[in-house]
This record gives C-alpha cells, sequence and structure tokens, in this order.
C-alpha cells in the first residue's frame, strides 16, 4: 500500500458559459453552465501519518489551515474513514504548490479539496465510490463534485447536477487582471440576471464555440474595470470571457499557433498563460465508479 502520493494535479476549470436561471429559496442560485478542465493547476503532495493529524505544510498567505478547503476536505474524509473503520487513525501531512490565484473563477480552492480527497481515499484505502466522494464534496462548495466527476460538464441546479459533455481540442490563454473576486459580492448584487432562460444540453453542443455568455460578466466588469479591460484587449483575438465569478478571462482556439500569438502579445502589466482542454481529470482512475 502506497504511503505518499506526489505531485497530485489539482487542474483549474473554465466555464464556457454560464446562465443563472433562477434562485431556490434558501438563496442559493440556479444556474446552467458547461464546465472545461484545462492543463494548468496546482499540485498537492500528500504523505501518510502515523497518528490522526491533519498537516498542512506550506503556508499559504491570507488562508489560516483551519479555513482551507485542503483541510477541510482532508477532515471531511477522515471522520467518514474513522466511522467506517473504527479505532484506525488517518493523519496525513499535506503540501500543496500553488499556482491560481484566488478569486480567479479557475476553481482552485475546490479544485484542491477534491484532489485531496481522491488522493487520500486512494492512501487511506477508504473504498468510498466516486458519487460519495462528490456528496462529501458538495458540503464544501458547489463545484468541488465536478473535479471528482471527472469529466468535462454540462450542470446544473448549483452545479451538482451534471452531464458528461465531449469538447473539441482547443488552446485557452488566459489573463489574470490582477483583482480577486469575492464571489458573495457577485451574487448578491441586485444587477446580476436571474431569468436567463433555461437552455438544452443538446442546444450546447450543437454549437460549443462562443456559446450562451457568462451572466456574472456585467457585474463583475462594473465592479472591477481591469476584468472590462483585459476582456476587451482579449476579444481582438477571439470570444474573449470571463471564467465563473471572475476574476480571470479566458479566449479559446482551435490552433495552437494563433494562441501562441495572442499570449505573446499580452501587456506585460497582467500575468497571462496557456492551457490546453483535458478530456479527462488526471486522477479520475483512482476513484470507483
Amino acid at each position: 500500500m502506497p504511503t505518499s502520493l506526489r505531485n497530485c494535479p489539482a487542474p483549474a476549470k473554465l466555464n464556457l458559459f454560464l446562465h443563472v436561471v433562477g434562485r431556490r429559496p434558501d438563496g442559493y442560485h440556479l444556474l446552467q453552465t458547461a464546465f472545461q478542465l484545462i492543463d494548468h493547476g496546482d499540485l498537492l503532495h500528500f504523505s501518510l501519518r502515523d497518528d490522526d493529524h491533519i498537516v498542512r505544510t506550506t503556508e499559504l498567505a491570507g488562508v489560516p489551515a483551519e479555513s482551507d478547503l485542503i483541510v477541510r476536505a482532508a477532515r471531511l474524509l477522515q471522520a467518514a474513514a474513522t466511522a467506517k473503520f473504527p479505532g484506525k487513525a488517518f493523519g496525513a501531512d499535506i503540501a500543496i504548490d500553488k499556482r491560481l490565484p484566488m478569486g480567479g473563477g479557475l476553481g482552485g480552492g475546490s479544485s484542491d479539496a477534491a484532489t485531496t480527497l481522491m488522493a487520500l481515499d486512494h492512501l487511506w484505502q477508504t473504498g468510498l465510490t466516486r458519487q460519495e466522494l462528490m456528496d462529501l464534496g458538495l458540503q464544501l462548495g458547489a463545484d468541488v463534485p465536478f473535479f471528482i466527476f471527472g469529466r468535462n460538464a454540462f450542470a446544473e441546479g448549483i452545479g451538482e447536477r451534471m452531464q458528461a459533455i465531449d469538447t473539441p481540442p482547443t488552446w485557452f490563454v488566459v489573463i489574470e487582471p490582477g483583482v480577486s473576486v469575492p464571489t458573495a459580492r457577485i451574487f448578491s448584487s441586485p444587477e446580476l440576471t436571474r431569468d436567463s432562460k433555461p437552455v438544452k444540453i443538446t442546444d450546447f453542443s450543437r454549437a460549443i464555440a462562443g456559446y450562451g455568455k457568462n451572466d456574472l460578466q456585467v457585474v463583475a466588469c462594473k465592479l472591477f474595470p481591469p476584468i472590462a479591460e483585459a476582456i476587451e484587449w482579449l476579444g481582438r483575438y477571439g470570444d474573449a470571457r470571463m471564467t465563473g465569478s471572475g476574476a480571470c478571462v479566458f479566449c479559446g482556439f482551435a490552433q495552437e499557433g494563433k494562441a501562441d500569438e495572442a499570449l505573446e502579445s499580452v501587456p506585460a502589466h497582467w500575468k497571462a498563460w496557456k492551457a490546453k482542454a483535458l478530456a479527462r481529470h488526471p486522477l479520475a482512475d483512482l476513484q470507483k465508479s
């Protein structure tokens, strides 16, 4: 049985479109979106301990360990494992190479939590199914189940109802506009459109490139002008839009060379990078179906 897992990817996601179609009585917004995995993200490293301590060995500025989704995910799985195997100690040291920006709309924290659940489930030999891990992940955030799902997905509800989709080979240029967007601030805005007409997965599948829009983008651009500036600049090369609740902006290219041309021209005051579309999560094979 392995005692450690190194270099576990926590890939970013892009929302190819994001519509707000309603609101539940509890205040949660009802969404429709297409999640796209990309080959750029954080890396996590896990080592088993002989005790039941969960220790994040990496310092993250502004993120206390107790509130980090990585630690919370590990403890959630630890509780499930302890209930299943009473008397057995489940502990781990966890390190992270953080590459994704916070407040970027790329799902970084959610992806870190999902990778933690998948990796520790494997190391601790808990035997949970993919659906059981997704149910745990939903307790941490609406995007976490998607990363455990392991495929690009058309998602509805608060993001937890998913159908696998196939997306074309695409290279993305992503710009970080240099601002961090609090998700709650976007969703609480009175200017947010909350009544987009629901669509069907077949509507999206017939016209993936440039389909729909991001209903959160208008609000985010008004509150954070650098997002609008990045969209305007990247829009010279194609259909540029914001992912999630922001702040990152992306544009897809069918040819890698075209993506390289755009990337080389990005103004120096923005951080930008290129990523390739993934068809599956790199850790998908760790999970039981």
